[in-house]
This record gives structure tokens, sequence and C-alpha cells, in this order.
């Protein structure tokens, strides 16, 4: 019979002190110092507490003892054990980072995971809605009337207007909204700050909500926040997919979500004539790598419309 797995937690007390202090001063330094989310963090940790497990068990003691040959054997291991490349991909990315960092801060004398290849991640194409299937999705809000229909559609006018993610759009607060100049200070990730441009069909949607729906929901938990739930507070990014959904379904187009409205915005502003640098910055992506998948977007995109149109496609 297999042993129960042990959690985290264990595997970390297990470690020895040597490792177990590397581990603990990598984890500050990605939250104090990179700016990384509660989240971030912990999937790194529990990466890296896999990986050491793993070389305590080859006779490591320190991270001084890490060599290439046990972050290989790691990456073999979850292999065996059934690991996706999507997992061994992120795996071999965070032993990487905590190499570099390691190196750096002098705990090994050689930046080991550099020689460290990892299979690449097979990415999806991600769902996106046709530019006109966008306008209808936004149209299906109406022309307003109740408070919730004049947020609602300026939620979907923001999200395709901009492509903000959802945590961003309801993080937004009052002022950071300036429609003299038809732009949103928004605020992402790693506490990254960027200026975001949007149209006139979205400043007509602000302007109705801030006139005649936000003052109906306002409440004592309302503060500065823009766009309010039911009951006044902050809306939620629960709420916000709901929106998306449920309008989606009622005007009879494909499953999409909030990212999904961003991964169309995106892929629109390519098809546009935007350049790749333009979208990195207006999405807020920390690498122009992360950016390029769009471009794969527009060329499949090319492909349906050449073999459903071209006589001798």
């Amino acid at each position: 019979m297999s042993q129960p797995r042990r959690s985290t937690r264990a595997r970390h007390e297990a470690l020895t002190p040597a490792l177990r202090e590397s581990v603990d001063d990598f984890a500050q330094h990605l939250a104090s110092v990179e700016n990384r989310s509660t989240h971030t963090v912990r999937a790194y940790v529990a990466d890296l507490v896999s990986l050491l497990d793993h070389a305590v068990r080859m006779g490591c003691s320190t991270p001084r003892d890490l060599d290439i040959t046990v972050l290989r054997s790691w990456l073999a291991k979850l292999r065996t054990l059934g690991a996706a490349r999507a997992s061994l991909a992120r795996r071999a990315a965070s032993a990487r980072t905590f190499t570099g960092w390691a190196h750096r801060a002098g705990l090994l004398d050689t930046d080991v995971g550099a020689q460290l290849a990892s299979p690449r991640a097979h990415r999806e194409l991600p769902a996106v809605l046709r530019a006109d299937q966008a306008g209808e999705l936004i149209d299906s809000t109406g022309e307003g009337g109740t408070a919730l229909s004049h947020r609602d559609r300026l939620v979907l006018e923001l999200l395709y207007a901009t492509g903000i993610r959802v945590s961003e759009l309801c993080g937004l607060d009052l002022g950071d909204v300036d429609p003299a100049r038809r732009v949103i200070r928004v605020l992402g990730k790693g506490a990254r700050e960027r200026t975001v441009p949007y149209g006139l069909p979205a400043q007509r949607a602000l302007d109705d909500w801030l006139r005649i729906g936000r003052p109906r929901l306002v409440g004592r938990d309302s503060g500065e926040s823009l766009l309010l739930g039911v009951r006044g507070g902050r809306l939620a990014p629960t709420v916000v997919r709901r929106i998306v959904a449920d309008y989606a379904r009622a005007a009879g187009l494909p499953r999409i979500s909030p990212h999904g409205l961003r991964h169309s915005t995106a892929t629109h502003l390519l098809e546009g004539g935007a350049d790749l640098r333009t979208v990195q910055e207006l999405l807020g992506h920390a690498t122009l790598s992360s950016t390029q998948i769009y471009t794969h977007v527009s060329t499949e995109r090319l492909r349906v419309a050449y073999r459903q149109a071209h006589p001798r496609a």
C-alpha cells in the first residue's frame, strides 16, 4: 500500500535547517521585493518544497548541494507520476526562479537551473467573440432603466473596451477614472500600474452609471468603489463572471467569460492593425511572450476564413 501524500507544510518541516531557511528567505523575497501575490508565493513554495524534498532523498542537505542532476531527476519523477506537460513546465520555471535567486544571494556557486530544459506547455487558443458578437453582448443589456442594467452595461463596456482583468475591473475606484482624457488607472499583477484608454461608448455607459445607477445602490460600505453590488459594497469578481455568462446566454452567443472578453479585445486590436508592443502595454503583460499567443488566434481566424472563401483552399 502506498503511503499517504504529505502536505507541503509537513515536507517543509522535514527539510534540513539550511534548506528550510532558503525556502523561507525565497518566499520573503517573492512577497516583499517582487510584490508577488499570496497565491503566487504559495505556488512557488509548494514547487520548491517538492524539489528540495526530492533533493534530500538524493543526499542534499544545503542549497549548495543542488545540481542539474537533482533537478532533472525531480522532473523525471514527476513525469513518471503522471504530471501534465503544463505542470512540468511550471515546476521547471519555479526551479529556475529559485536557483537564479539562490545564485544571486550567494547560496549557489552557479545558477544550475539555467541548464534546465522543460517541455513546452501546450497552450490552447483562447475562445474569443467576433467584433459583431461583442457588440451584441453589450447591446443585450438594453439602454438602461434599472440601476443594475446601467451597471451591467458599464461592466461589459469596460471589459471589452480596455481588456482589463476582472480583478482589475472590480478594484477600480472613482478616482481611477479620468473622463476628460477617457482613461482609467489600473493596478495590475505585481502592483504594476498602467493607464488604459477607453472609447466613447464606454464613456456614455460610465456617465449613465454615475448619474443614474450608482446613486441608487450606494450605501455605507460603498466607499470610493466605482462598481457596486446590490448591497452597496464593492462588486465581486464572481458577480462579474455571472453577468458576462448570463448576458451571453440570453443573447444566444457562445459561452464567454471576462477573460474571454480580454482575449477578444486583444485579438480585435491586432486584427485592426495595433502592434504587439502596444497590446502588451494595454493588457499589462510583463513579457511580450504572453501577448504573442494572440497572433496565433488571428492567424487561425485567417485560415478559417481562407478555407471557407477561397475556391482552391
